[in-house]
């Protein structure tokens, strides 16, 4: 259920602003994203899981919680963003 450590290092390269970018919203937004891709999948085989249900709706307010950050600082940012995250809204 958790990224492994080169897919999130290729996460980190993909979405990284500068050269050692870890922490910026774009990087945690993408790595939120693919942890809530990997529950998702959980469930379609897991379907009473309800422990794991309860973590992927914290994961989710998380990332909500950065794209309106990114919103409130820069529109075209996070319009940016959510395109190449191929998040609705």
């Amino acid at each position: 259920m958790s990224i492994t450590a080169e897919r999130k290092q290729a996460l980190i390269k993909e979405y990284a602003i500068k050269a050692a970018d870890t922490g910026s919203p774009e990087v945690q937004a993408a790595i939120l994203s693919e942890r809530i891709a990997n529950l998702t999948e959980h469930f379609k085989t897991h379907v009473k899981d309800n422990h794991s249900r309860r973590g992927l709706l914290k994961l989710v307010s998380q990332r909500r919680q950065l794209l309106d950050y990114v919103k409130s600082r820069d529109e075209s940012r996070y319009k940016t963003l959510i395109e190449r995250l191929g998040i609705r809204r």
